[in-house]
């Protein structure tokens, strides 16, 4: 299954954005969030060398329907809020991607880690482009799993080879070394390898391409 980072840059006139943008020296880092149908409902931690002035423009904000300072702490405090504006949330309810929290806001981008499948990954994509959201994909890395990629025999024998050295640079182990290791044909030991590596390795390539 792939995981992806992205970076989301926020519009202007979203209270979050311009609010992060004011103040970039200021980190928000969303930990818990549920939209509805307009809506967006959320726990933010704030941190910031002059919190008051933060807080001050949070108030006047628009886009947010209240607050509620749950927390305060020496340039930190923890935020419950409701907004008009909850485009992110949406964009990741409508592809039905969970999104593994914090969103971290710096400056008017989100930075995000979502793992999912490459189809509702590439839903999310459009969901972004939907709702105007500008983004940059940062990463893309894989976490197969060996148990639905390769059968057991096929796992016993890849990790038979790894720690008998066979692909160790240089080798040091040979397919007959490791052949006579298990008691097989080297033919019967080169086939099962072939099997096995095809498809670790269209395992990966499927989960690689990811993002369009």
């Amino acid at each position: 299954m792939p995981t992806a980072r992205l970076a989301v840059t926020l519009p202007e006139d979203v209270w979050i954005a311009d609010l992060s943008s004011r103040h970039p020296e200021a980190t928000f880092r969303v930990l818990a969030a549920l939209p509805d149908d307009d809506t967006g409902v959320g726990l933010v931690e704030i941190t910031a060398p002059d919190m008051e002035a933060v807080l001050s423009k949070l108030d006047a904000a628009t886009g947010v329907r209240v607050f509620e300072l749950l927390h305060r702490g020496d340039g930190r405090a923890l935020i419950q809020f409701e907004t008009d504006d909850p485009l992110l949330l949406l964009s990741i309810r409508n592809s039905r991607t969970p999104f593994e929290p914090p969103i971290t806001i710096v400056d008017g981008v989100a930075d995000l880690e979502l793992t999912a499948s490459r189809e509702r990954l590439s839903s999310l994509a459009d969901q972004l482009r939907t709702f105007g959201l500008e983004f940059d994909v940062r990463s893309v890395r894989t976490s197969m799993d060996p148990e639905s990629v390769v059968s057991d025999r096929q796992r016993d024998l890849i990790e038979t080879a790894v720690e008998l050295g066979y692909y160790d640079t240089p080798r040091s182990c040979t397919l007959t070394d490791l052949a006579d290791h298990l008691d097989i044909a080297k033919s019967t030991a080169s086939e099962r390898l072939h099997r096995a590596e095809g498809a670790i390795i269209q395992a990966f390539i499927a989960d690689a391409s990811v993002v369009d």
